[in-house]
């Protein structure tokens, strides 16, 4: 990894940490949340995986206004460190600890390659 990459992934861990303790605390069934980036791309490679604890979190999350102030919290956070997503509705993304139990066993590193293996990097 090269030097200017660490910097773009500290910033990364860093705003995103605040964006997971803030979502903790507002979004029902939020339980973490992970990203994907390749540096050479960055920032439209960045992916930003939200896990909620169950399928019906996420249902509720999308068929309200909640998904919008989730995609507001990402986006703001990231924006004090001057990174902007193109198009955060497909930067952003959703999944459970429910599906990954039923899917794979609860195998997260398996469905990550399964699911995201075109992304380079994860962290």
């Amino acid at each position: 990894m090269k030097k200017s990459d660490k910097k773009i992934e500290n910033v990364l861990r860093v705003q995103l940490t605040e964006v997971c303790d803030q979502a903790l605390d507002q979004f029902a069934g939020f339980e973490w949340l992970t990203h994907f980036v390749d540096y050479a791309e960055f920032p439209k490679s960045l992916y930003i995986l939200c896990v909620f604890n169950h399928e019906k979190d996420i249902a509720e999350l999308v068929n309200t206004d909640k998904e919008k102030q989730l995609f507001k919290l990402i986006e703001q956070r990231l924006a004090t460190e001057s990174i902007r997503l193109k198009d955060i509705s497909k930067q952003v993304g959703f999944d459970s600890e429910e599906r990954c139990s039923i899917d794979n066993g609860g195998k997260w590193p398996q469905r990550f390659e399964e699911r995201y293996r075109g992304r380079r990097n994860f962290h």
